[in-house]
């Protein structure tokens, strides 16, 4: 087994993790650029800024190491600086990253999506996931003709931009006529959604969803979702961020078949390098190009969407991804994980408290209170016990340079995080394992 990682005691500061933050949220909107990696999401003075990666592991300016999971927010799937995106980057970026007109990585790119993609007949790339989603929904009411966009409820998250946002806890700044404009869905349940489609007959332009999450869908669900949206004309859009290189290298729809009319990958895509795609069906996509006599639609247009060396990383991930057999690695460790992490909290007797759910490629836990109500200063001690034992850990999402010494160390601080868990339980409060105020959730109306 490997040494064990260098980690401060759950008590101690991050010093100069400290000073570093401050000085960010002096200069950044809530310290950081994007709001899952804010120092709210971790327990006070326990929320390191990270001064460089390899593999799984990160080390901290303070210099600390870690284990790290849910590595870039699931965006660096094959492990910090792997040695093949890095190489096809710094290839590139030797020969000039963008041009005023399209490079010849570009449809090198294209190539490769649409084989790693079969259902799709073409791709357009942009830089971030939200770009992607909103070109989607642009494209779906322009085909359509129609108003309403139509989301799955429960899931957490689709785009930055407004006809999403104005759904979550936090619409400040966004109209309400803008609001009105989206409606939902909740998930696993066709009858509800027909419903939905039926009370806004000819107005819904798309359906927009996760094929999956923490939970499987119930058998024929998707099945059923593409003949309703076929049955009431409108367009079926599967975000396939999380799901894209870890359900499959082709995303949910190549596990379980059934095809969107359009689909949104991002994340994994590029190995942390930004790079997005929107892809789907060729009378769709070409209504965004210049081969139709229809009104057209301009559908995904920026400077940065197609710099060569994101394009370079994102061909090195699609071709590691199926040389390697990637995703199976990524659902055999997951599989470790949550088997141990199980036994572990089930030794510590907190089997009901401290849970793990969701694929074994795409691992979350649970943090339940003493009435099984999930419990944020619950999850606040969990995640500094984690922090305190080297694990660096908001979620249990595997990477594939994860070894099975780091899972079995992870399992190992785990144990203890769950002795701790249960003298908590026991003296009725977590609180003074907490070490000051609570973690906090993402969407929330007030700081």
């Amino acid at each position: 087994m490997t040494a064990a990682p260098t980690a401060p005691p759950a008590t101690a500061p991050l010093p100069r993790s400290a000073e570093l933050s401050a000085r960010l949220h002096r200069m950044v909107p809530g310290g950081a650029h994007t709001y899952a990696k804010g120092d709210d999401q971790y327990p006070e003075d326990m929320a390191p800024v990270i001064a460089r990666g390899l593999g799984a592991h990160v080390w901290d300016v303070d210099g600390n190491e870690y284990v790290e999971y849910g590595s870039g927010l699931r965006s660096v799937g094959l492990g910090h600086a792997h040695p093949r995106v890095v190489e096809a980057v710094r290839r590139e970026v030797g020969r000039g990253t963008n041009f005023v007109r399209p490079s010849a990585i570009e449809a090198d790119a294209a190539q490769e999506f649409l084989e790693t993609v079969p259902t799709a007949d073409m791709v357009k790339f942009a830089k971030n996931g939200s770009d992607a989603t909103t070109a989607a929904v642009r494209l779906a009411r322009a085909a359509t003709g129609r108003p309403l966009v139509a989301v799955c409820r429960d899931q957490p998250f689709f785009s930055t931009d407004d006809w999403f946002i104005g759904t979550t806890a936090m619409p400040a700044g966004i109209p309400a006529a803008t609001r009105e404009l989206t409606v939902s869905f909740p998930y696993g349940d066709l009858a509800a959604t027909a419903e939905l489609l039926e009370r806004h007959d000819g107005r819904v332009a798309c359906l927009i969803l996760e094929a999956a999450g923490v939970v499987e869908p119930p058998p024929g669900y998707l099945q059923g979702l593409r003949r309703l949206a076929d049955a009431h004309g409108c367009v079926l859009v599967f975000d396939e961020m999380i799901t894209g290189f870890r359900w499959s290298e082709a995303g949910a729809q190549g596990l379980y078949g059934v095809v969107p009319d359009l689909s949104t990958f991002g994340k994994a895509l590029g190995n942390g390098f930004a790079v997005a795609a929107l892809a789907g069906r060729r009378e769709l996509m070409e209504l965004g190009g210049l081969r139709h006599r229809d009104e057209r639609v301009f559908l995904l247009s920026t400077t940065h969407g197609a710099e060569t060396h994101a394009l370079a990383a994102a061909i090195a991930v699609m071709r590691t991804y199926r040389e390697e057999g990637v995703v199976e690695r990524l659902h055999a460790l997951g599989d470790r994980l949550a088997r141990g992490v199980r036994a572990a909290a089930a030794a510590a007797g907190v089997a009901d408290h401290v849970v793990v759910r969701g694929r074994a490629s795409n691992l979350v836990f649970g943090t339940l209170d003493a009435d099984l109500v999930p419990s944020q200063a619950h999850r606040t001690l969990f995640l500094r016990q984690l922090l305190a034992g080297g694990v660096l850990g908001p979620s249990f999402v595997v990477s594939h340079a994860l070894t099975e010494a780091d899972v079995d160390r992870t399992v190992e601080v785990v144990g203890r995080a769950c002795a701790v868990y249960r003298q908590a339980l026991d003296a009725g409060t977590p609180v003074p394992w907490c070490g000051g105020r609570a973690v906090r959730p993402v969407f929330r109306p007030y700081a």
